[in-house]
């Protein structure tokens, strides 16, 4: 590739600028544009429902870069500028304000957007959904009155809007279809242990629990469930989860996964497209993961990072097979936790626990039929998250028994030879 080729960037997400940040660092000289919808410089996510929304943080912390890094590295920022419409066989991207811009590489990382309640009520003020900087300083500012809050939905968002809700002070109830917290990701045991810690803070859980219709005239007054009754609220947090924001690609002819086989753009483990010349990263791309052994869609903070850099260096014709093991972590009251792994939806599973629950600080792990671990995490027994990555990594029969024993290294749980 010569200075003159230019790689253009479709979202100035926490991916899209990782990769624009590895291009130069890896010595690329030609031109990057880096295109965004939203005003705001790019920045990470998860200071948005933790500090920000503690009201501890600024917004303005989450942000990658200030504006001059951007001039100094000579990456050209285009805000609040969407594409709406892609043709690979040109290699030109169309603009919202008509306009077209031929790339020679393609980064695509339109990332993921919030999924809405289709109830009656569901546009009232008052109703929050929590993704953007902007939201999340509506929320940040919204809790300062101390208002009854009603969450929608028991997942991370979810717990954490709750968390800080109650943090600051504020009357919470939470709403979960399902039998209890986190049961989709967690499975009902572990998800019970994180329902307990939000029980223990006066937070009013309603599992079983689904949303008929949100009451109110000029803002929202309440939610009522398909219990029939009536749960009164100054204000409403949704977070029913996300859907990848892959109409660009599709529309374009780029293979997209149907919903039913999880979404995302399809691309192999370099994170190439069926287009030529261009690239998917973050929420939206569902990848061949070498090491799983499977495609994979991840929606968490590291893999956006993991998977910028790595479509940067593919995009430069470096050898790479994007191999990171998803992780996430979260911050709920004095509860910090980091999770390493990936259990397939659906999959058979035993969760082995190290430690005592009761004590709020032990180890969760989920194994598959042949003893291997899928994935595990800590709950305030700091410095083990490479360790259970190395378990992940190795794909390699571990003893439950001595899995489960505080007093066995996680380097020695391996099945006993005979």
């Amino acid at each position: 590739m010569s200075d003159s080729q230019r790689i253009v960037i479709i979202g100035a997400s926490l991916a899209g600028a990782t990769a624009a940040e590895t291009l130069r660092a890896e010595g690329w000289t030609g031109q990057v544009v880096l295109i965004g919808s939203e005003t705001e410089l790019p920045y990470e996510r998860p200071p948005l429902s933790k500090g920000v929304l503690l009201g501890n943080d600024q917004p303005e912390v989450a942000q990658l870069h200030d504006r001059q890094w951007y001039d100094d590295n000579n990456i050209e920022l285009r805000l609040g500028t969407t594409a709406t419409s892609l043709n690979t066989e040109t290699r030109t991207v169309t603009l919202d304000d008509g306009s077209d811009l031929g790339y020679d590489l393609l980064l695509i990382t339109t990332g993921s957007r919030v999924r809405k309640l289709d109830v009656p009520g569901a546009d009232l003020p008052g109703i929050h959904y929590l993704r953007t900087a902007e939201e999340s300083q509506a929320l940040t500012d919204a809790y300062a009155a101390k208002p009854r809050v009603v969450v929608v939905g028991a997942g991370w968002i979810g717990l954490e809007a709750a968390a800080a809700a109650r943090e600051r002070g504020c009357e919470v109830t939470v709403i979960e279809p399902q039998s209890t917290a986190l049961a989709a990701v967690m499975g009902e045991e572990v998800g019970e242990l994180f329902a307990a810690v939000h029980r223990q803070h006066g937070v009013d859980l309603r599992f079983g629990t689904g949303v008929e219709e949100f009451e109110g005239d000029d803002k929202v007054t309440g939610v009522r469930t398909d219990k029939g009754d009536v749960i009164p609220a100054d204000l409403v947090v949704v977070g029913v989860g996300v859907q990848p924001n892959t109409e660009l690609a599709e529309a374009a002819g780029i293979e997209v996964a149907s919903r039913e086989d999880g979404s995302g753009i399809v691309a192999g483990p370099d994170l190439r497209t069926s287009a030529p010349e261009v690239f998917a990263a973050g929420d939206v791309v569902r990848w061949d993961h070498p090491l799983l052994g499977r495609s994979i869609r991840v929606e968490h903070w590291s893999n956006a990072k993991d998977s910028g850099a790595a479509a940067a260096k593919a995009m430069l014709g470096q050898d790479v097979a994007h191999d990171a093991i998803p992780y996430f972590f979260t911050d709920q009251y004095d509860l910090g936790m980091e999770y390493a792994g990936d259990v397939p939806r659906g999959t058979s599973y035993q969760v082995v626990l190290r430690g005592d629950p009761a004590s709020g600080a032990y180890l969760a792990f989920w194994l598959d039929d042949d003893n291997r671990v899928l994935a595990g995490m800590h709950v305030n027994t700091w410095d083990t998250i490479d360790a259970i990555r190395d378990l992940v990594r190795s794909k390699a029969p571990v003893d439950p028994t001595r899995l489960a024993d505080p007093d066995t290294d996680l380097s020695e749980v391996g099945t006993p030879s005979n």
